[in-house]
């Protein structure tokens, strides 16, 4: 990963200032990670001011190998990019963020820029806090889970989110064991996160009171790490798994429902009841639908917006508006046609055993051949859904 600039930089724009905006709470706005907001944009925007970091952001993982000789797959995309900036959260005329170089959470003026209060982990803290009713919750390297007076910066209660003190090397840094790679999610009075990142070790799945800190359960996974913003629905959390796929879980009490299909990656957008993530090896969102495992489909980008019956797709060179409605329609057509297909082939099969059945195999070849017209036909009406792309 390449950075150019010495100091990194932190710009508010003047629709904040107005008092115009809405909070911005938590990563992308919600836990859903949706990225939108009511507020309207100005037609014009202006710098209000800029803080600057003397250092530059520490990500923990600096890249993706060159390429995946096992699969042979070339120019592989970073799928760990969870913390290559310093991501804010504003609230009541605050802002929030969190720091992986010098290891503090600040609070600045959102009119001014001035440093309200800062508050020092013994770890790099990777995600955005998150702010419910007037508390500040976020974790660090350190694996202690922390929540703080939104106003003050004043400790309410931290919390070792696995009893056990046991540090190591890692980044150049003295962190432990069991960092917590993901962000706090906070609802209905019970904080959700995770600490732990080698499997072997134990990954944990807590759940903390909000108020007091004290832990409410506990789920242990040994197969899959967990890094990245955490996202929750009202029956729901899933967790990324860093550059594995992400994992659902009961919200009541982190039991595991499945690990979806897909290419892995640490971003990760619950739309509905679709889960979109990626960006996979080569760049790729996958969507898989609640209750399926398998992806639905799939879409070239990076990053994806939904709103308002369309969906906005970032990649590497091009922004892209798709006609979601259409074309999830006909990606679920697809979907029960491949199915189809599946079960007559294996029909087809079992026929071709039995003496006497070249009738019924002729009739289910031309019926997997008309299914093979109407995927066609499906997969090119999903490539006419891109409204614009610049």
């Amino acid at each position: 990963m390449k950075i150019h600039s010495q100091l990194i930089t932190l710009l508010l724009l003047f629709p904040l200032l107005n008092g115009i905006a809405a909070d911005w709470p938590t990563y992308q706005g919600d836990f859903a990670r949706s990225g939108v907001s009511p507020d309207p944009l100005p037609r014009r925007l202006a710098e209000a001011w800029t803080w600057r970091s003397p250092q530059r952001p520490q990500p923990a993982w600096q890249g993706e190998a060159k390429w995946d000789g096992w699969n042979k797959v070339y120019d592989l995309k970073a799928r760990q990019i969870f913390d290559r900036a310093f991501h804010a959260v504003a609230v009541g005329g605050r802002v929030y963020f969190g720091s992986s170089a010098d290891d503090q959470v600040r609070c600045l003026d959102v009119v001014t820029g001035r440093e309200l209060w800062t508050f020092f982990t013994e770890g790099p803290v990777r995600f955005a806090p998150t702010i419910v009713e007037g508390r500040a919750y976020f974790g660090s390297d350190d694996g202690v889970v922390y929540c703080l007076d939104a106003a003050t910066g004043t400790p309410v209660w931290q919390q070792r989110a696995v009893a056990t003190d046991r540090r190591i090397p890692g980044n150049g840094r003295v962190i432990s064991n069991w960092p917590v790679r993901t962000s706090v999610v906070v609802q209905d009075g019970i904080a959700y996160t995770t600490a732990g990142m080698f499997p072997s070790e134990g990954v944990h799945l807590v759940a903390l009171d909000a108020a007091t800190g004290a832990v409410k359960w506990r789920q242990v996974q040994n197969d899959l790490p967990a890094q990245g913003y955490l996202l929750a629905s009202s029956t729901r959390l899933y967790v990324p798994a860093g550059r594995n796929n992400p994992i659902v879980c009961d919200i009541t009490d982190g039991r595991r429902l499945q690990v979806v299909e897909g290419a892995g990656g640490t971003y990760a957008l619950l739309t509905g009841d679709m889960l979109v993530f990626g960006p996979g090896k080569t760049g790729q969102l996958g969507a898989v639908e609640e209750g399926h495992k398998d992806q639905l489909a799939t879409f070239s980008g990076n990053h994806m917006i939904v709103r308002a019956g369309r969906s906005y797709l970032h990649s590497d060179t091009e922004l892209s508006a798709l006609d979601r409605a259409r074309y999830l329609e006909l990606a679920r057509e697809r979907r029960d046609h491949s199915a189809t297909q599946g079960e007559l082939s294996k029909q087809l099969r079992e026929l071709a055993k039995k003496p006497d059945s070249a009738a019924a195999q002729q009739a289910i070849k031309e019926q997997l051949a008309d299914l093979g017209r109407k995927i066609d036909a499906a997969t090119e009406g999903m490539q006419n859904c891109v409204l614009w792309r610049t």
